[in-house]
């Protein structure tokens, strides 16, 4: 056993997730890497954006995996690399006799991290492993995204802050020149601004947004750069601005931007308790609270199975999963984040100890996911045992 033997559920799970997820080197498939297919590459699939978009879309609806007949390789996503630093760093203050194996293996991941680095902006920042055909925008492999960036670096600083690893630490204020400097912006009449996903959009979308607001907040917690605060600041009142008077955001200030889902939501809570937390604004702490008590309300069953929209129980989804352990355990709902760790290790994990990508009404994707549901659901039992024994709140 990788973590010491326990009758506990959820060390148990995370147990058998570490070793599938070590086992396959961190490598493994992807809801949306359709287009790593030899077959895209054709003159009449390249740059066919219905096909693709529609292709990627199917092949990750469908119930059984494709890929290995597409010929889509296995591969190493630097989401997956960061969240798996996550989940060794919040191991490290549980087991503490593994403490030097733990910072061996994010030494090593770290490292594998440096070497993906997008190359020719600012700072350090990262995108996924394979073309994306999003609904708006076409994103190459490897562009990077604030999505990607703050996801990677929100592991760093807590490996830093947990465990004093300087290599992550200079990560993440490598990487605040990115946001400042590499992201557009799109200004409100006030003069508040959303970040953009990356170099190359305008898309409003409040929890990427938010993700640069966090790890501005972060480094600035280290260097008092009053550029890091005042450009902080800016961003994250105009997402405050977005939120409903039910508690929740939209997803975008797009035109099909409307919805909101579980996932996004937790970002924008967690992304914005952070900010509150190491800057000291207490402004929005009320909109703090009126979006978490719409979040516990509508996202998760008392039960303790994670729903992915507001309104259905279905589909049961992994990183909303892995969401909603972490958004819970940060605002101290320890024993309802319990529940649905007990209730994801006992409906959607394989005896092999990888998880399931979505559960329906009617029917399971068993397909593994190495970022979407194996990655997120190893960040979120590690900070739900992390949280359990009572440890520092980060």
């Amino acid at each position: 056993m990788f973590l010491p033997d326990s009758s506990m559920s959820i060390e148990n799970s995370l147990n058998l997730l570490i070793k599938y997820v070590e086992d396959n080197h961190y490598r493994g498939f992807d809801p949306y890497d359709a287009l790593l297919s030899p077959f895209f590459r054709l003159p009449v699939l390249e740059d066919n954006k219905p096909l693709r978009f529609g292709s990627q879309q199917f092949l990750k609806r469908f119930p059984l995996n494709l890929r290995p007949l597409l010929l889509v390789p296995k591969g190493l996503n630097p989401v997956t690399l960061g969240l798996c630093i996550q989940g060794y760093a919040y191991l490290s203050q549980v087991y503490s006799d593994k403490r030097l194996e733990f910072i061996d293996k994010i030494g090593a991941l770290t490292e594998k991290l440096e070497g993906l680095i997008s190359k020719g902006y600012s700072g350090a920042c990262w995108g996924y492993d394979f073309d994306w055909e999003a609904r708006h925008a076409k994103i190459p492999a490897f562009q990077p995204t604030v999505v990607a960036t703050g996801i990677i670096t929100n592991a760093l600083f807590t490996a830093w802050k947990l465990m004093g690893l300087e290599k992550c630490r200079d990560l993440c204020l490598s990487a605040a020149k990115f946001v400042l400097n590499d992201l557009q912006r799109t200004y409100d009449r006030k003069g508040d601004f959303c970040f953009s996903y990356s170099p190359f959009d305008k898309q409003q979308v409040f929890n990427a947004s938010m993700k640069g607001v966090r790890l501005l907040a972060q480094v600035w917690s280290e260097t008092h750069e009053a550029e890091l605060q005042d450009t902080a600041w800016a961003a994250v009142d105009f997402v405050m601005k977005q939120q409903k008077d039910d508690g929740s955001w939209a997803y975008s200030l797009a035109s099909g931007g409307g919805w909101s889902d579980n996932y996004h939501t937790g970002y924008v809570l967690d992304c914005l308790e952070e900010y509150i937390r190491l800057t000291g604004d207490a402004r929005y702490e009320q909109s703090l609270a009126r979006g978490y008590a719409f979040y516990k309300e509508h996202f998760v069953t008392d039960e303790g199975s994670p729903k992915y929209y507001d309104n259905n129980l279905y589909p049961v989804d992994c990183t909303a999963a892995g969401q909603t352990l972490l958004t819970l355990c940060r605002f101290g709902d320890s024993e309802l984040a319990e529940k649905v760790a007990a209730w994801m290790s006992s409906n959607m994990q394989s005896e092999d100890g990888h998880f399931y990508f979505r559960k329906f009404r009617r029917y399971t994707i068993k397909t593994s996911f190495m970022r979407w549901s194996n990655a997120w659901m190893f960040a979120g039992l590690a900070y739900a045992i992390f949280n359990i024994n009572g440890k520092a709140d980060l």
